[in-house]
């Protein structure tokens, strides 16, 4: 099942489905009444152009239905030439904290996920937290490419669980603007990525509800499958890199569907093997989506029902470390997950990187 995109801006999220909450399947690390974290609010915001497939698919000289019928992208967003990844990031940052309740003031650190930063330094979390007038956040970004929100939200427990005076509340944001580093030309690219930001807001909550323990991975020996090759410290801006677009995404796009074939339904596997259940306990499963149709069609490899999966990059595209909480913004705002339900979390990029954690959703 597609999960239909209805966003609101700002206001809290209805109640669940059910009449009380369930109990938690998920065994939570600590004894038990200690306190947790968990997803309190997320939020997310895209740019106001539209490019549809059939446009992409003929500046490639392809089929007006060629990208469609290959990835189920009907469309994304594209910035516009003064918007910046911190703008995007700040939109989506406000209305998770709206979401949540909570202020600017209230917030103690903000960490963001981006292959396609403002600038080389200083971090686009700190542009963000400017942005959002967040006085007493501690801000930086982290550079897991697609995998950067569950990266992000590992960040944010940490801190969250060590500090003593801070906010107690985190923002953890996935942003992208690849649309300044595309060519135009390169159809493996050109068709599915897309700009966009989503962000969620990450506070306390009692045991045994909140975010499970979270799993990472990454595999620095084919970081070659997927890189933005030249701007770096080892090849720096040149005459000659720009020639040869080396500023642009470089993408082994066999290499990378088999890297989602094979690591996707291994980590819902791992998930549900680490937390002692079944992946028909999951009430909801929110991947990354480089390619909507490929993820979707993994479902049964990974043990899943079509409606347990979050599929929201139809009408976006890839837009890299937003795609995850992207797709869990837009199903929760389809419809909301009740106390108890069980969300997995797996997102998987250029790195290569991987990460999951199943989250016991708390009462509202």
């Amino acid at each position: 099942m597609t999960w239909p995109n209805q966003r609101p801006t700002t206001g809290p999220r209805e109640s669940g489905p059910h009449d009380s909450p369930r109990p938690p399947l998920t065994p939570r690390s600590g004894p038990a009444g200690a306190p947790g974290w968990a997803i309190r609010g997320t939020g997310s915001h895209l740019p106001r152009r539209r490019v549809r497939s059939e446009e992409v698919s003929r500046s490639l000289g392809l089929d007006p239905g060629w990208i469609e019928r290959r990835t189920g992208i009907r469309e994304r967003r594209v910035a516009a030439d003064t918007e910046a990844s911190s703008d995007l990031a700040a939109h989506a940052a406000r209305r998770a904290m709206a979401d949540a309740g909570i202020r600017p003031d209230d917030v103690g650190l903000i960490v963001l996920g981006t292959s396609t930063p403002d600038e080389l330094g200083p971090s686009t979390a700190c542009r963000v937290q400017a942005l959002l007038g967040a006085r007493h956040a501690a801000a930086f970004d982290v550079a897991a490419a697609c995998t950067g929100f569950v990266y992000g939200l590992q960040s944010a427990v940490g801190w969250l669980a060590t500090q003593r005076g801070a906010p107690p509340h985190a923002l953890v944001i996935g942003v992208e603007v690849y649309s300044k580093f595309l060519d135009p030309g390169d159809r493996g690219t050109a068709a599915l990525f897309g700009d966009g930001a989503a962000a969620a807001v990450v506070g306390p909550v009692p045991s045994p509800y909140g975010i499970g323990p979270i799993t990472l991975g990454s595999d620095g020996t084919r970081a070659g499958d997927v890189l933005i090759p030249a701007g770096g410290g080892r090849r720096p801006a040149s005459a000659q890199t720009l020639a040869e677009r080396g500023h642009t995404i470089h993408m082994d796009g066999r290499a990378v569907r088999d890297f989602i074939a094979a690591t996707f339904p291994r980590l819902v596997a791992e998930a549900v093997d680490g937390a002692g259940i079944k992946p028909a306990d999951l009430a909801l499963v929110v991947p990354h989506q480089p390619n909507p149709a490929l993820v979707a069609s993994l479902a049964p490899d990974a043990g899943l029902e079509p409606a347990q999966l979050a599929i929201a990059g139809h009408d976006v595209g890839n837009i890299g470390a937003a795609s995850l909480p992207y797709a869990l913004d837009t199903a929760l705002r389809a419809r909301p997950s009740a106390p108890g339900d069980l969300v997995l979390l797996a997102g998987f990029g250029a790195g290569l990187t991987w990460g999951h954690t199943i989250v016991t959703w708390p009462p509202s």
